[in-house]
């Protein structure tokens, strides 16, 4: 059943859920301001090759650290002048909560939200629910200039190109990078968890090939989207 959430409980479990490296993180806030020890966390995801999103409207961060934060090959930062709305998931649990990624708000608003967990049969379709729509809300926000993709978009195709490493694949579960292989696009972690049910055409979330979300659109016996698959035949003469 979804718990109930004070300001101190918030950031804890916000915490936690940063730390978690074996699950893709999405972090929706309209604002940012990140603390040195956020800041950490975040450099510690990227360390270990998990992928994180945050989906914001302002951020509230210096030049400096809003280049090296966009510079981090794991994350992804996308921007949304609609946003208002505050959620924070893994693949296991979800806040829904007042609180924005602002220091100002940790330390001194009164703010509340709930948890939900993906495990608790009571929550699972609250959680599909929500998940839909932070998906939408990912889907109809842009990169961020200061990213790496955001980078490439502004630069046009030709500075995708030179983001691209050869010979890089992403697991098609996780998102994470590992050795393009379109015989093994998983991670020996994701793939472990695969091979308990062995489906071939079950959906999963990435394309092998460039990384992108795939919405379910990649399986086992498809990681590669059909829009990029003739550009890796090309590169890959699969």
């Amino acid at each position: 059943m979804a718990r109930f959430l004070d300001t101190r409980k918030c950031a804890a479990e916000l915490s936690d859920l940063i730390k978690d490296t074996g699950s893709d993180l999405t972090l929706v806030s309209p604002y940012l301001q990140f603390s040195k020890d956020f800041k950490e966390l975040l450099s510690y995801r990227n360390s270990k090759g998990a992928r994180t999103t945050l989906i914001f409207r302002e951020p509230k961060l210096n030049s400096d650290d809003l280049s090296q934060l966009g510079a981090l090959r794991s994350i992804t930062l996308r921007f949304h002048e609609d946003l208002h709305a505050k959620c924070y998931l893994n693949g296991a649990k979800m806040i829904i909560t007042s609180m924005n990624l602002y220091q100002f708000s940790m330390d001194h608003n009164k703010e509340m939200g709930v948890l939900i967990a993906k495990s608790d049969a009571s929550d699972r379709q609250l959680y599909e629910d929500a998940y839909k729509e932070v998906q939408y809300i990912y889907e109809t926000s842009k990169p961020f200039p200061g990213s790496v993709q955001g980078e490439a978009v502004r630069q046009g195709a030709g500075a995708a190109r030179n983001i691209w490493k050869k010979g890089t694949g992403y697991c098609i579960r996780t998102g994470i990078e590992i050795p393009f292989d379109v015989d093994k696009p998983f991670s020996a972690e994701a793939f472990r968890k695969w091979n308990e049910y062995g489906d071939p055409e079950y959906p999963e979330k990435y394309c092998h090939f460039s990384g992108e979300l795939s919405n379910g659109e990649t399986s086992f016996d498809k990681p590669i989207l059909k829009k990029n698959w003739k550009k890796a035949q090309e590169i890959y003469g699969i």
